[in-house]
């Protein structure tokens, strides 16, 4: 698929604010892909489509989660957490990518998870560290990401998990687990 036909796909799913990050996430992605030597095509794709489930409505997503036997604990974490699964099913449903790298890179870029392949860790890192970003962190791990993947990833993962713990927001399992992952 082409970028422009991929990109026309997806803006209808999405707020102008959310397509601009979207594009700024697509970027990110390929200069990191070319950076660490993945896929630039598969990197450029999944970060299209990153967010495609983002305004579904949250019934539906929930709904989608247990008629398609996802992990049923997505269900007793933020809400927040929905739209990349789901994103994933809903791609390979309605646009007909099928590419099971690039549904997984889709499927773990808000939560991480255990093993994460090259591709997911540029499409994780891009969706955190785009252009349009601004969080306290954010610079220092876009200056680690110009020398190390996985020292960005683990400076990302530990901003989220503070952010977590400082609001009394639970940790969903695998973004805990992925950050053992990267630690061990």
């Amino acid at each position: 698929m082409k970028r422009e036909e991929a990109l026309e796909i997806v803006k209808k799913q999405l707020t102008e604010r959310r397509y601009v990050h979207t594009v700024g996430v697509m970027e990110t992605a390929i200069e990191l892909a070319r950076q660490y030597g993945a896929d630039v095509t598969k990197a450029e794709l999944a970060a299209i489509f990153h967010d495609y489930a983002k305004f579904r409505p949250i019934e539906e997503m929930r709904d989608i989660v247990i008629s398609e036997n996802m992990p049923s604990e997505l269900l007793e974490y933020s809400d927040e957490l929905l739209h990349a699964p789901v994103g994933a099913y809903l791609v390979k449903k309605e646009v007909g990518i099928t590419d099971p790298e690039v549904l997984a890179a889709i499927s773990y870029h808000t939560s991480g998870r255990v093993n994460m392949t090259l591709l997911d860790k540029i499409v994780y890192l891009a969706d955190y560290i785009e252009p349009g970003r601004s969080f306290p962190g954010v610079e220092e791990v876009r200056q680690l990401a110009k020398e190390s993947l996985d020292s960005a990833l683990l400076q990302s993962v530990s901003n989220t998990l503070t952010f977590l713990i400082k609001n009394n927001q639970a940790v969903y399992p695998d973004t805990f687990h992925f950050y053992n992952d990267l630690i061990l």
